[in-house]
């Protein structure tokens, strides 16, 4: 395969690296897609909204912003992905601009106002699993239905067009609907009643009715790597320091799951008055096909932190970037001494 000069000229420079420096170029980069998506939030409860025959996916992020997908409302809206509006849109990218798949013919220019664009049409980046995903705030799907309907009244669609503009008139009446179900539900004072009963649905989803056989979902990596940025020597087995272990994986794992779960866990499984600690570990009280699925990610995701970190203050720095800490945890709190 020929090469061109500039690069015959990166290769004999690569060529002349140590193997030490070819391993610090190849961390440094894996660290910087690390701080880079260490900085977005990340999904915290997924879900799927379904507006009459129409479902979008959509998520709850770490830092409380509702939102959809991009793929998900251009396939409400188009019924998939045009090739016209995916030309449109690495145009508009090329050019500096954002422009979603679902407002990216021409025909609806006129009816997007520069609000819109600096406001609802501005993109979200966030991380779901190992993926950074672009998504918008939930809000948004009014205000796109209502560019569409603009611009079919005003004749301005294209016969092949008419279709997604009845498709905003349909997720328009599904969005009423949905509001004046909420509307009921707070004069009523229903909310609150159905704050608990989605509580019991989390719950019931993550805590198995009974004690699950033991396995190991915990790495040694995840032990180990948790030793070294704190600056302690790693035994295998050792008993050493239990007690701020166990603070520290209910802080970065158990906490990290759907609110009150940790909570739950702590009910079902006390710590023993005689001795001191609990008899199970916490994850055996978790639903396989929900609650220990979520638990192996949170720590693929905290184990993959710890091994880019250099100390226990760049750790924390990256933890509380990817993870938003709550008031008095962990983190706010000196550590301990070594």
């Amino acid at each position: 395969m020929p090469h061109n000069p500039q690069s015959k000229g990166g290769l004999a420079r690569a060529e002349k690296l140590t193997p030490e420096e070819k391993s610090a170029i190849a961390s440094g980069a894996a660290r910087a897609r690390w701080e880079d998506q260490a900085n977005l939030p990340s999904v915290d409860f997924p879900g799927t909204l379904k507006l009459g025959n129409i479902s979008i996916p959509c998520a709850v992020l770490t830092d409380g912003t509702r939102v959809l997908s991009e793929n998900g409302i251009a396939n409400a809206l188009l019924g998939g992905r045009s090739g016209a509006s995916k030309r449109k849109k690495k145009a508009a990218g090329e050019a500096g601009a954002h422009l979603p798949l679902f407002v990216a013919p021409r025909q609806l220019e006129p009816f997007i106002s520069n609000e819109l664009l600096d406001g609802p049409l501005r993109p979200i980046r966030y991380v779901d699993g190992r993926s950074v995903v672009i998504g918008y705030d939930a809000r948004i799907l009014r205000a796109v239905c209502e560019i569409w309907l603009s611009a079919r009244a005003a004749g301005a669609l294209q016969d092949q067009q008419l279709d997604k503009a009845q498709r905003a008139e349909e997720l328009m009446r599904a969005l009423a609907d949905v509001g004046i179900v909420a509307l009921v539900d707070e004069a009523t004072g229903y909310q609150a009643y159905r704050a608990r009963d989605e509580l019991q649905k989390i719950l019931a989803a993550y805590i198995a009715p009974e004690l699950m056989p033991w396995t190991q979902r915990f790495p040694q990596s995840f032990y180990a790597e948790l030793h070294r940025v704190r600056g302690w020597r790693y035994a295998p087995g050792s008993n050493k320091r239990n007690h701020y272990i166990g603070k520290l994986t209910n802080e970065l794992i158990y906490k990290q799951l759907p609110e009150g779960v940790l909570d739950e866990l702590r009910n079902k499984n006390p710590r023993d008055p005689d001795k001191g600690r609990r008899r199970y570990t916490h994850h055996r009280f978790l639903t396989d096909d929900i609650g220990n699925p979520h638990l192996e990610k949170q720590i693929v995701a905290v184990t993959t932190l710890l091994a880019v970190a250099d100390d226990w203050s760049d750790f924390s720095r990256l933890f509380c970037k990817k993870f938003p800490p709550g008031p008095n945890d962990l983190f706010s709190l000196p550590p301990p001494d070594k």
